[in-house]
């Protein structure tokens, strides 16, 4: 018995110490890329959005806002045929300056995320 418990506890250590026992430390959505990219110059006055992850999301409760140079945010409509790890939207009538694109999304595992992707906008 006493065997059988050392073994347990050295698994433990183990997988504790790769990270095998802890699934959830990798379930989170993790961009993997996006247009814009980060501090990138864009054409405006349309911006085409695209945030790709590593994992499923669910769009229905995922959110992208475009945030001015004026802090004002707007919600972008999302593409509802966008692939499952990714979401589009369009931005029209984007004046130049610099911006972030907010994203905040939940994967479909239940953890959410967020992040900015700074970028800028330039004259037709």
């Amino acid at each position: 018995m006493h065997s059988f418990l050392l073994h347990g506890l050295r698994l433990a250590l183990v997988l504790a110490f790769t990270g095998l026992g802890a699934p959830s430390a990798f379930a989170h959505a993790i961009v993997l890329t996006s247009v814009p990219t980060i501090n990138t110059s864009m054409r405006g006055p349309a911006i085409p959005i695209q945030v790709h992850f590593n994992s499923r999301i669910d769009q229905a409760r995922s959110r992208l806002l475009l945030i001015a140079p004026n802090g004002a945010e707007t919600v972008l409509k999302l593409d509802p045929t966008s692939s499952p790890d990714t979401l589009t939207a369009q931005a029209d009538s984007v004046a130049p300056g610099a911006y972030r694109l907010r994203w905040l999304v939940l994967a479909v595992d239940g953890h959410i995320t967020r992040g900015d992707i700074p970028f800028k906008v330039t004259g037709p």
